[in-house]
């Protein structure tokens, strides 16, 4: 067992604008998580066995739930990519980076107010879902505007010479693929919009208008936790046995697959069952074998290097991301039905995204020029947090088997056996147990930023 050195070249962290952009697309992220931690008490009380009963607002469960979703997943992920995308480019074009910034902030703040604002007709639609109302509508095309510039800006900006040869140039690479990868999605997106008959029932239409750049963007967010696994790795310690050739032979792995989508869109009718299943197979063919192939390399390290008492919180983060991501995974392959399986799969995913970049987070937090977390607290944290989203995910699961429909709360999810009243208490103790992490986590940063101001 042996302590290793942070090797020095590993996505380093500049000084000057590059660094101020890339903190405030992370407060932008976290602000996002503050919103959605908020939300999501509301969602798991009117789920829960007995608590769901009584508690009063059961019929703001859906439109709670629209919003708790874009917050927690389709922001935060997307603003942590501009935060490694903005660290990893040049100072080119710092106008439009800050643009993107703003423009994106703007369409966050009226996603988060727009229920309070009169926003209603909630659909839930996958990916991301909306309430049909002008006002929220308005709000995420801001936010895509902006996210789109920030693609635009980090392809321009983000070099890739000696990609191949060295750790860092593989990373950005890898980063690289993903803004690219985002572009396609954005094309998707586009391509739906005026593709699809206007006159299409809502629910389908927006199912169909997010379909395709849905899959892309989270092949996206795959592809910028891969290179989180491998930062989180290199910088707890760990002597990976990964050569920048293999990390950019995996990345354009992912790259390669989603230029099918195109094809897929201009070959197959919007909406067909084969237009379906071809996205879904892209996603699930591009994403698992670089996932397998960075996990395998990471846990060969794991075994093989002992981590310093400062670290371990790095190091849980990235264990606990990798479980997460892996059992999200494993239960997809169980999915039959439309019920809580489905839920079950995609929080196990989603979650383990989230936890390689909360531990970033951490990491990034000093280097910004904040102060450091409390490596005991963070690491409980991240404990909290996951044990939390297992046991959430578990009981789901378990649901599922049973038959509890997905979308559903209070008395319309027939708990009329043991088994499934089991289940469902299952998963509000472990979404009880997640949201006490969350909030701890929030806890844990905002102490590090104002640990600065203090000083």
């Amino acid at each position: 067992m042996s302590s290793i050195a942070t090797k020095p070249d590993v996505l380093e962290i500049p000084e000057g604008k590059r660094r101020t952009l890339a903190a405030g697309w992370l407060f932008l992220g976290v602000a996002s998580l503050l919103g959605a931690g908020l939300l999501a008490i509301l969602l798991v009380l009117s789920r829960t066995p007995k608590i769901q009963d009584v508690f009063p607002f059961i019929g703001f469960f859906k439109v709670a739930l629209v919003v708790h979703v874009d917050l927690s997943v389709t922001i935060w992920f997307l603003a942590f990519a501009g935060v490694l995308w903005s660290l990893n480019g040049s100072e080119r074009f710092m106008g439009l980076g800050y643009a993107a910034l703003g423009i994106s902030t703007l369409g966050t703040i009226l996603i988060a107010l727009s229920p309070f604002l009169g926003a209603q007709h909630p659909l839930m639609n996958n990916y991301v879902p909306v309430l049909d109302d002008k006002i929220f509508l308005i709000a995420v095309a801001i936010f895509f505007f902006g996210f789109t510039l920030l693609l635009v800006r980090s392809l321009i900006t983000i070099p890739l010479a000696g990609a191949a040869k060295t750790d860092g140039g593989a990373q950005r690479f890898g980063l690289f693929a993903g803004a690219a990868i985002g572009l396609l999605a954005i094309g998707s997106l586009l391509w739906a919009y005026y593709t699809i008959p206007k006159d299409t029932e809502p629910l389908r239409y927006y199912e169909l208008l997010f379909w395709g750049g849905g899959h892309l963007l989270q092949m996206l967010d795959t592809v910028v936790m891969l290179t989180a696994w491998v930062w989180l790795a290199r910088t707890s310690g760990m002597e990976l046995k990964l050569s920048p050739k293999v990390s950019v032979t995996l990345y354009s792995m992912m790259l390669a697959a989603s230029l099918y989508a195109p094809i897929i869109n201009h070959t197959l009718p919007m909406g067909s069952e084969e237009f379906i299943h071809r996205f879904t197979d892209l996603m699930e063919w591009g994403i698992g074998a670089p996932v397998i192939g960075f996990a395998l390399i990471i846990l060969v390290a794991l075994l093989k290097t002992k981590i310093e008492d400062s670290r371990k919180h790095l190091r849980a983060a990235l264990i606990s991301s990798m479980v997460l991501f892996g059992a999200g995974g494993a239960i997809g392959f169980f999915i039959s039905g439309v019920n809580v399986t489905i839920p079950a799969h995609y929080h196990g995913v989603i979650v383990g995204v989230t936890l390689s970049y909360m531990g970033l987070t951490y990491y990034l937090l000093p280097r910004f020029g904040f102060g450091k977390p409390i490596v005991k607290l963070a690491k409980l944290q991240t404990i909290i947090y996951a044990a939390g989203q297992l046991l959430h995910i578990t009981g789901l699961a378990w649901g599922g088997g049973h038959g509890i429909q997905r979308k559903v709360t209070g008395g319309a999810q027939g708990l009329d056996t043991f088994k499934k009243v089991a289940s469902m208490s299952l998963m509000g103790l472990g979404g009880a147990v997640a949201i006490m992490g969350g909030f701890l986590f929030l806890i844990v940063v905002l102490a590090a930023i104002r640990s600065r101001n203090r000083t």
